[in-house]
């Protein structure tokens, strides 16, 4: 059966005359945006211009030393670690574009009951509820943004009671997959590649629990306007309903 995401896919490809690649655009980018379609997007620009794209993730927390050591064209990242590239002089500030922003969700096994997690009290309930909220590990050598605000939140006082699990095979979708634990918390474009889990929703908006997406040319790259042509089509309204269906919020498009 074919899931709305192929056939937005299939549809927006659609759009786009084929045509031979004969250019390479280095992409960087952590797995919560390269999960949230950005591969799909990243075919559709192809066939539309003939530019091959090839994509790396990092943990975000990574990605600002790998932009500058490695050959790279354009990097996605939060705005506070882009800002620290921007004043070293390592991307071109004129470049600079919002792209959205993703939040961190719950997540159950497909088929089984979703709780109420609208307000923090219920959140914290169906938390607390748990046999195991799995988790990615926050180990800051790992580099994982994502783990570590998750993390934080569960070792706030009000979340006393909650029993964490670090997941020792993968992210924490993985982690629910194989059983770690009943619920998992982790960025929702990492949850909806899955399958086998489902999305119950999105953390309260006031716990903070989410990422705000940035992208940029590097100073270094050696296809800048092949890059700048890549970002205003990731950012245009017809690039929003894949983004969207990835799990990244896209604003004003």
């Amino acid at each position: 059966m074919m899931t709305f995401r192929t056939i937005l896919l299939s549809v927006f490809l659609s759009l786009f005359a084929a045509g031979g690649a004969d250019a390479d655009i280095q992409i960087l980018a952590p797995p919560v945006v390269a999960n949230a379609g950005l591969q799909e997007i990243a075919a559709a620009f192809t066939q539309k211009t003939g530019i091959a794209v090839a994509i790396r993730s990092l943990e975000l927390l990574r990605i600002p030393q790998d932009a500058t050591a490695q050959p790279t064209d354009i990097v996605f990242l939060t705005p506070s670690l882009m800002d620290g590239l921007a004043r070293a002089s390592a991307i071109k500030r004129d470049s600079l574009a919002n792209v959205g922003r993703v939040n961190i969700g719950l997540a159950v096994r497909a088929g089984t009951a979703h709780p109420d997690i609208s307000t923090v009290e219920k959140l914290i309930a169906a938390l607390r509820a748990a046999k195991g909220v799995v988790y990615s590990n926050p180990d800051p050598a790992r580099g994982s943004l994502g783990a570590l605000m998750i993390d934080r939140l569960l070792g706030r006082p009000e979340f006393s009671g909650v029993h964490g699990v670090i997941s020792s095979k993968g992210n924490g979708a993985s982690g629910l997959i194989n059983g770690e634990g009943d619920i998992a918390l982790q960025f929702e474009s990492e949850i909806l590649t899955h399958k086998e889990i489902e999305l119950v929703g999105a953390l309260p908006q006031e716990l903070g629990a989410y990422v705000d997406i940035s992208v940029a040319v590097t100073e270094k790259s050696s296809s800048a306007a092949d890059a700048q042509a890549f970002i205003k089509f990731i950012t245009s309204p017809q690039s929003a309903s894949l983004w969207t269906a990835g799990g990244l919020t896209t604003q004003g498009r």
